[in-house]
């Protein structure tokens, strides 16, 4: 079952590839232009989310898939990485997968030589990371 955090981390992930969730049948659309903030979600992601699990927006849908936002956040739907790009892809957990990856119509995507969507980062947990990488690996 997709979680309601693992289903915002997915749009997330595609708002930072430029795809946009459609609203009220093709009617509106959110696209927040700033996803990240330090170690947080933007605040303009934040209320696109909460416009987005509003019963007043009706059914939301990322670009290009057929899955509305409430049916991911019901138990029929996992998110697990594209098998093409590596990027989070809502599938079924029984019947038939989803028909396409969101990627199906980027072009040029995956492209390996640009920085990959991603979450916001704790800044001080990764660097004690590589801290703690560095030292094992000198000892």
């Amino acid at each position: 079952m997709a979680t309601k955090q693992e289903v915002r981390g997915y749009l997330a992930y595609w708002f930072q590839l430029g795809k946009k969730v459609i609203t009220g049948n093709g009617e509106a659309s959110f696209l927040p232009l700033s996803v990240l903030n330090g170690d947080r979600y933007s605040e303009e992601f934040e209320e696109c989310w909460q416009k987005i699990i509003s019963p007043k927006s009706g059914d939301c849908y990322l670009e290009g898939t057929h899955e509305t936002i409430a049916e991911l956040l019901t138990p029929a739907w996992d998110m697990l990485p594209c098998g093409r790009c590596s990027m989070p892809v809502a599938a079924r957990n029984v019947g038939m997968p989803a028909l396409l990856c969101p990627c199906n119509d980027l072009p040029n995507w995956p492209n390996t030589e640009l920085p990959a969507p991603r979450e916001p980062i704790k800044t001080q947990d990764q660097l004690k990371t590589i801290r703690d990488r560095l030292v094992n690996n000198i000892t």
